[in-house]
């Protein structure tokens, strides 16, 4: 399914939560990632009630020089029980502006939330 196009808006303040806390890693790239996040807006949504988003980051920005389009953090989400229910992924555009922020499932259900951050760590349900 192609994403859903919506007027531009701000983040949310879970989408911008759940990006600091991922771009809070140190890796190559990560200060300029970070340096966006007040230009970043939401443009497009993955389906119907879905928390997967598309980005754009207005110029003027700083752009990252990431060697590959994904974020190179481990963003794993456990449920109450500990099991593994998917990862939360942020992709760049050409690794240099943030680009989408992807919650990808492995249960029967797709999540109409992003997962809570909890002592550093990412849970679902939230």
């Amino acid at each position: 399914m192609a994403p859903l196009s919506i007027d531009p808006r701000p983040l949310n303040t879970d989408e911008r939560g759940m990006l600091e806390h991922i771009l809070s890693v140190e890796f190559v790239g990560a200060s300029q990632l970070r340096s966006q996040l007040d230009r970043t807006e939401v443009i497009a949504v993955w389906g119907p009630d879905s928390v997967s988003v598309d980005l754009r980051v207005r110029e003027p920005c700083e752009h990252a020089a990431l060697p590959k389009e994904l974020v190179p953090v481990n963003a794993h989400v456990h449920d109450p029980s500990g099991a593994y229910v998917g990862e939360i992924l942020v992709w760049t555009d050409r690794g240099a502006t943030l680009a989408a922020l992807e919650f990808a499932w492995v249960t029967d259900e797709m999540p109409t939330s992003l997962p809570a951050i909890v002592d550093g760590g990412l849970h679902w349900p939230a």
